[in-house]
């Protein structure tokens, strides 16, 4: 839920849980506290407000640069199909994992694991604790409403830490009590399975302490019951989808997979029955504009978000500078790194008419001119959180905008549900309706258009296969840069079969061959006035013979720009590959170059620091 940030910044002031922050590097340490909160327990959770600074101090964690301030949104979920991480070969860094060749001894990867685990931690003390106060049972009604409410959100909060660990690193240690000061750790895997069917027990309690949104009061980043509901269907999904083994690197399923599909079709069902509590926008783009504006989303579309301030490495957030179009020292707007940008068939793989594709992908850079200038197809970036949405605009080099990053919103409920019902049901007429629904927004309320465009795409909603197709192709432009693909693809086995048929449909583009024979090797765009760049030819039909410039325009190399060496870099190091007279051979700097099916490297190393501490760990397959 959005907020002012009073209640974010708050947590800066929830000392009681500081002990537990700063970079840990053990096994040991990564559960192990020297921590002002186990020395001031008593005093903390003898009032209401000790123990809402407390829970506060149990969101912290998620806010920052090694969570959903950076890495884990930004680093972790690519590449994939939809967007390719900071361009490059493995630089044993960020680098390292987009390309799938992550070491585990990767700082992008210990810090975060690191910090996940202090979320953990903090939310085992509050959960242990709050039950235990005397004003949770004999309070005042508000009292004990409030511990309740605190309760059922420190549930929610280690769930979504812990889920957070299983779908990056697969079977990971997991305890659900405080650690002990001096305590030797001797903490094994524990299955992944096992782990997330406990989260879903703990989120049905939470679900009964939390209020609805509406009479939440202050509206604020705090979970609400409709949160709860959503992700507890979000991880029923992963609990009954595929997974890599963590032992053998092979996709495995478990048996009883219906089971959480059924689980998770209630709840989202829930939620479609409380229409009040959170819709859809009815605008996509208001949606996105909302975060980028720091306001309220009055749809209450997002239904989870993690909550960002102070502009500091601990507490903020730098999506829109590290991704989003890049700015080079705009007076106006600063400067960005830009460093996510579109496996290029993802930009196809919109209908022109869809309102999605301009909001989640930018065709534009912002040089210190002020002025929009188009960019090449290979350039292309995504475009949710841009620096130049801010209002106010942020001009220099600060690199901290904090945006708040949505974890869920109620889309994501609508196509959970489609997915559901048609796996359970068939392609139902409810569950064409909440795809439809989210497609038709899309297309600017235009159910028919919305239909049409499907079939145009060669998608339908006639049979169950049919319809799960169509769905996984819905996802896929809904949620670009949301941190979801990837994962989904996972779930569903797909991920080594899409990986594969992006890259064959990035050498069919380089040729000019079908589909994508009516793609322009050349654009052109003019900058008007107003300082927006207006396109002047159609990216859906080939260059014009002869090849002659608008009059007044700037070209760019659209199709051009996919050349040879842009083709082997998608490649294993050192391969080579040849594109019409010119042979390029591979540097692995390009999309999932060092991805290979069957190596486990869907999952990420657990460190190795936790490794060397804890003899009961084991490496994932692979490392």
């Amino acid at each position: 839920m959005k907020s002012s940030t009073s209640f974010r910044r708050a947590a800066l002031a929830a000392v009681v849980l500081a002990g537990t922050a700063g970079a840990l590097s053990s096994c040991q340490d990564f559960l192990d506290l020297e921590a002002t909160a186990l020395n001031t327990t008593e005093y903390t959770f003898s009032t209401v407000a000790g123990a809402t600074a407390a829970v506060i101090g149990a969101y912290d964690p998620l806010s920052g640069d090694q969570v959903y301030g950076t890495r884990v949104s930004m680093y972790y979920p690519y590449d994939s199909d939809e967007l390719i991480g900071s361009a490059g070969p493995n630089d044993g860094a960020r680098r390292g994992i987009a390309r799938y060749t992550a070491l585990p001894n990767n700082t992008e990867i210990t810090n975060p694991w690191n910090q996940l685990y202090q979320g953990v931690e903090r939310t085992n003390i509050c959960i242990q604790q709050i039950p235990q106060m005397a004003l949770y049972t004999s309070g005042s009604a508000a009292d004990t409403a409030a511990l309740h409410r605190l309760h059922g959100e420190a549930l929610t909060l280690r769930a979504q830490y812990l889920f957070e660990l299983v779908r990056n690193w697969g079977n990971v240690p997991v305890q659900y009590t405080p650690s002990v000061s001096g305590q030797d750790f001797n903490l094994p895997n524990v299955d992944r399975n096992e782990t997330l069917t406990r989260l879903l027990a703990d989120l049905l309690l939470a679900e009964k302490l939390v209020p609805w949104r509406s009479r939440a009061g202050v509206a604020n980043e705090r979970i609400t019951k409709g949160a709860v509901k959503g992700l507890r269907a979000r991880i029923a999904l992963f609990r009954g989808g595929y997974y890599p083994n963590s032992l053998t690197g092979q996709m495995e399923r478990a048996p009883d997979y219906l089971d959480f599909y059924r689980l998770a079709r209630q709840e989202c069902a829930d939620l479609l029955a409380n229409r009040a509590e959170h819709t859809l926008n009815s605008s996509f783009t208001e949606t996105f504009k909302s975060i980028n504006e720091l306001r309220p989303e009055a749809a209450h579309e997002i239904m989870f978000e993690v909550g960002m301030a102070t502009a500091t490495n601990q507490s903020g957030s730098k999506l829109g500078y590290y991704n989003g179009p890049r700015l080079n020292a705009s007076p106006i707007y600063g400067s960005t790194q830009g460093a996510v940008t579109i496996a290029p068939p993802y930009f196809y793989a919109f209908d022109s008419t869809d309102t999605r594709r301009d909001i989640t992908i930018t065709t534009y850079s912002i040089p210190s001119t002020n002025f929009q200038t188009g960019v090449n197809l290979n350039s292309v970036t995504d475009g949710k959180f841009r620096r130049d949405w801010h209002i106010p605009p942020v001009p220099g080099t600060v690199n901290y905008l904090d945006y708040n990053w949505p974890i869920l919103r109620f889309a994501d409920v609508l196509l959970m549900f489609a997915e559901t019902e048609n796996e359970l049901s068939g392609p139902t007429a409810a569950a064409q309706n909440a795809l439809l629904e989210v497609r038709t927004r899309a297309f600017g309320g235009n159910r028919a258009r919305a239909t049409a465009t499907l079939a145009q795409g060669s998608f339908s909603l006639g049979s169950k296969a049919d319809f799960f197709t169509a769905l996984t192709n819905e996802r896929y432009l809904e949620f670009g840069s949301e941190a979801i693909r990837k994962y989904d693809l996972i779930r569903w086995n797909l991920f080594a079969a899409k990986i594969a048929e992006v890259k064959a449909n990035i050498e069919k583009m380089a040729k000019g061959e079908a589909p994508y024979q009516n793609v322009p090797l050349y654009m052109y765009y003019r900058t008007p006035a107003a300082g927006n760049v207006q396109w002047t030819r159609s990216f859906y039909r080939p260059s014009p013979t002869p090849n002659t410039a608008p009059a007044g325009t700037v070209r760019v190399n659209w199709r051009q720009a996919i050349t040879a060496q842009y083709v082997a870099d998608t490649k294993p190091a050192g391969t080579a590959y040849t594109l019409g007279t010119t042979t390029a051979t591979s540097a692995a700097s390009g999309l999932a170059a060092e991805y290979v099916p069957g190596r486990g490297k869907e999952l990420l190393p657990i460190p190795q620091s936790t490794i060397s501490s804890d003899p009961a760990l084991v490496q994932n397959f692979g490392y």
